[in-house]
């Protein structure tokens, strides 16, 4: 099959972007072609035989860019592909890769109703029709049972155009880093002592992750906990409004914000715990890396992959809607005094052995050759 891919921006430190990668990769390999259309590539650009086209950016506002993405998409003739594939909502997809949550739906819920009168909203939710809507004919490739439901009631999409994907981690990539060394070497490269504590936050979206909430969960441990735990932030976002809730809560030089960093196997084999306390979050790719990684979780029980710490018990699951500080304060203490880390840890890999957590791009490409053969 001839497939075009759609992307607004790629960065190489992307959960969105990495899949993007693997699945195309993956598509590669069974034969088909894929070239694919973005505004901007970050980074090095794959030497597989993937063809990048570069549209035109235009626009000072990003839903701005994005319509005039769309139309510029609009303009090219298109009609030689077997399948339009999207990894951001648009119009005009065949197959969208849903790995966000209903905008429509998160924004009635945690803004007021002047954001719905926004040009930024319109855009977005017109887009998000799109693909959801009742009169479109785009097949949506999913990640969680919860965020399709939302679609559903949000739009009324119909069931038999939703395809589930397993997770999709990339095993190998992570294991590389496993090692007795690992943290050791891990608090060496960051200037740490080697018996402190190494709380890890990764994400590019630093709100929508929660990092102010494990930054407060933090500053609320007793002395002489918080004295000798730190917190390594992994992200692509704004450092700024973070390094200013650190030092208003007396512990600046406990938190570390390293920026995007393709070394994450290095982070997840040396820290001792995860703090994923997102306030939304379809999936959470950085759950299921940590599980493969042995390393424990404090996450909210929102995000979609947050079931398999509690299937694997690998940590622990605060309530995220409503959510309560106190709570997460709360279950930070207990897990950084619990004793029970080896446990976790043992849990983790034992389920990470177990599970399928790792064949999302194969059955990625088993879906759209389903597609591309029904065309």
């Amino acid at each position: 099959m001839k497939l075009a891919f759609f992307i607004f921006n790629y960065f190489p430190y992307g959960g969105l972007e990495r899949n993007f990668l693997r699945i195309a990769t993956a598509a590669l390999k069974k034969g088909h072609s894929v070239d694919v259309y973005t505004m901007s590539w970050q980074g090095e650009r794959p030497q597989n035989g993937i063809t990048i086209h570069l549209l035109p950016r235009r626009g000072y506002t990003n839903h701005g860019q994005c319509r005039s993405f769309v139309a510029a998409l609009e303009a090219l003739d298109l009609t030689s592909y077997d399948l339009k594939v999207g990894f951001n909502r648009m119009p005009n997809l065949d197959l969208y890769y849903n790995a966000d949550v209903c905008y429509v739906e998160d924004i009635r819920r945690r803004r007021g109703f002047l954001s719905r009168l926004t040009p930024r909203y319109r855009v977005l939710a017109a887009f998000e029709k799109a693909v959801f809507g009742r009169e479109s004919s785009t097949h949506i490739m999913y990640l969680s049972e919860q965020e399709k439901n939302r679609y559903i009631a949000v739009y009324g999409t119909h069931e038999g155009r939703f395809h589930a994907l397993p997770p999709g981690i990339d095993r190998e990539r992570i294991q590389q880093a496993l090692n007795p060394d690992a943290g050791r070497l891990l608090r060496q490269n960051l200037g740490l002592a080697k018996q402190c504590r190494i709380l890890l936050a990764i994400g590019s979206d630093f709100v929508r992750k929660g990092v102010g909430r494990t930054i407060l969960a933090l500053a609320a441990l007793p002395a002489p906990e918080r004295e000798k735990t730190h917190l390594v932030v992994i992200g692509k976002g704004k450092a700024w409004p973070l390094e200013r809730l650190a030092k208003k809560c007396g512990i600046g030089d406990h938190v570390h914000l390293i920026g995007g960093s393709d070394q994450v196997p290095i982070y997840l084999a040396g820290s001792d715990l995860l703090v994923h306390p997102a306030i939304t979050e379809n999936t959470g790719n950085v759950i299921l890396e940590s599980l493969v990684s042995g390393l424990p979780v404090l996450t909210t029980d929102t995000c979609g992959y947050a079931l398999h710490v509690a299937k694997a018990d690998a940590g622990r699951l605060v309530p995220g809607d409503p959510f309560r500080q106190a709570e997460l304060n709360t279950a930070l203490l207990e897990m950084v005094s619990s004793g029970r880390q080896a446990s976790w840890r043992e849990n983790a890999l034992r389920y990470a052995r177990d599970t399928d957590l790792y064949s999302r791009p194969q059955v990625a490409v088993e879906i759209m050759e389903r597609l591309g053969g029904r065309r």
